[in-house]
This record gives structure tokens, C-alpha cells and sequence, in this order.
């Protein structure tokens, strides 16, 4: 069986992306970053802006994504568009 190895720079790349992906949705979808962060059961905007523009390495968990899937009204594979 094939060993798979991921760079911490192929990483950050990744949570880069799927939190542009949620941008580019979430503001299709004219839904402020606080009203997603309310939505998922967040106080403050904080986990949603961060993980967005990948700021202090924060990033989308799988229970953060199935959540904003679901707010977003998109299945949970369009925030992993674009990632080779």
C-alpha cells in the first residue's frame, strides 16, 4: 500500500482554498459572515473570518463545513473545488 504524504505548505494551500470556496459561496449567497457565524452556532464572527483568509493558521473543521453546507444550501463538495 502507497504511503501518502502531505506538506504543511500543500496543508495550508488546501484550508486556503476551501475557505475561499466559502467566501465565494457565502457572498453569492448575499449571507454576511457574521449571520454564517450565528448560524453555525457561533458568537462572533471570529472562526468564520479567520478560517476564511487563513489567518493565524485557523481553518474550516469537517463539523464547521457540514454546517455552512447546510446554512449555504450546497453540498459539501463545492468547498473542495479546485484542490489537486
Amino acid at each position: 500500500m502507497k504511503e501518502c504524504t502531505v506538506s504543511q505548505s500543500q496543508l495550508k494551500s488546501i484550508y486556503k482554498t476551501i475557505g475561499n470556496n466559502v467566501k465565494t459561496i457565502r457572498k453569492s449567497k448575499n449571507i454576511s459572515q457574521l449571520a454564517l457565524s450565528l448560524a453555525i452556532g457561533h458568537k462572533a464572527v471570529g472562526t468564520v473570518s479567520m478560517a476564511e483568509i487563513g489567518l493565524n493558521n485557523k481553518h474550516f473543521n469537517i463539523e464547521h463545513l457540514v454546517k455552512i453546507a447546510d446554512v449555504l444550501e450546497v453540498d459539501v463538495c463545492e468547498f473542495f473545488k479546485e484542490i489537486k
